[in-house]
């Protein structure tokens, strides 16, 4: 009797295994399976196999009429799908029609003034204060940060390598002056309990895409430790291993939350809006638009423009004629 042919994977289990051959991040694939699973449900639980472009269009057009995402949420629920068509169930899509757009808004960055930067880094200490001034002093994403990895941080030349940033691109930005020391002893104490981990059996990090089948050992080595770790362990669900991840970017989305509370700050700041702060004080400081744009890494120059809109904000820089009058304003009844 002949053996018979093992079962065919889940198609979610499928789309993960088409997203980790491409190399995508983590945050990609929990997204696109995020948006198919919407898109199944949206639909009763039918299978997508079974459905095509008018399914789509109908689950796309809710999205803007019902839901009022913007633009760029739709455009990656359109992409998630695509992919799913495309590289999953190996069917063309090609154009759909009849999709109700969602609008695009131009928002400008929330941006803190200097005085209020220095009050939000007052209010934090430890490992976050030390996190959220690295996103300030050297422009970095959250994510960027805290998949920081020992060997990425250049002490003599004063710089930061950023492996794998948004589009998958590599750059180099500037490591603050104010940070080294403090950083210095940070990765001390992390040092520590690397080898406290490694005398227990422990001490390893996952590596990127096919490193860690080349080079079986480089997990548990020094300069592939994250900088920022995880104050626990998890079991690797492919090894059964257990690992240190880094510190899970929730931790500094609160310290930051708390911190702009303590401060007295009201404009709604997170952790982006530190690098949105670190590009517009740059080009407050006179530095060229280029310079920020290859600090930031961004694509296209036109995406960096927006700071300038920023700092043009208020009358563009005119002075209200009411400012070279002599007035006597009272305080209005709240």
């Amino acid at each position: 009797m002949e053996n018979s042919a093992p079962p065919k994977p889940k198609l979610l289990d499928q789309v993960r295994q088409a997203i980790r051959a491409r190399h995508y991040s983590p945050r990609t694939e929990e997204t696109y399976v995020g948006w198919m699973k919407r898109f199944i449900f949206y639909h009763n639980k039918r299978h997508p196999a079974e459905m095509g472009k008018q399914e789509i269009a109908r689950f796309l057009s809710s999205l803007a009429s019902e839901s009022h995402v913007s633009a760029s949420t739709q455009n990656q629920a359109f992409n998630a799908l695509l992919f799913l068509y495309q590289e999953v169930l190996q069917r063309k899509i090609g154009l759909i029609e009849g999709v109700v757009r969602a609008k695009q808004h131009r928002r400008l960055p929330v941006v803190l003034t200097k005085e209020e930067v220095q009050r939000l880094l007052a209010s934090l200490e430890g490992t976050p204060g030390l996190m959220v001034t690295l996103l300030y002093g050297a422009g970095l994403r959250l994510m960027e940060c805290c998949r920081l990895r020992v060997k990425d941080i250049d002490f003599s030349r004063n710089q930061i390598v950023v492996r794998a940033g948004k589009g998958d691109k590599d750059r180099y930005t500037m490591l603050p002056a104010a940070v080294k020391e403090p950083l210095l002893q940070h990765l001390q104490a992390v040092k520590r309990q690397h080898e406290e981990d490694l005398k227990a059996g422990l001490g390893r990090v996952s590596l990127p895409n096919a490193l860690e089948r080349k080079y079986p050992n480089a997990g548990r080595e020094w300069g592939w430790q994250w900088v920022f770790p995880a104050t626990s362990h998890y079991t690797d669900r492919v090894t059964a291993e257990r690992r240190r991840h880094h510190l899970h970017e929730s931790v500094l989305q609160k310290a930051v939350k708390d911190a702009r509370l303590k401060a007295g700050i009201a404009k709604p700041a997170g952790p982006h809006t530190m690098r949105h702060s670190f590009a517009t004080h740059l080009l407050e400081d006179g530095y060229d638009i280029r310079t920020v744009q290859e600090l930031l890494g961004h694509a296209d120059v036109t995406t960096t423009m927006v700071y300038t809109h920023v700092l043009n904000r208020g009358g563009k820089g005119v002075r209200s004629p009411v400012d070279g009058l002599v007035v006597s304003l009272s305080p209005g009844r709240p």
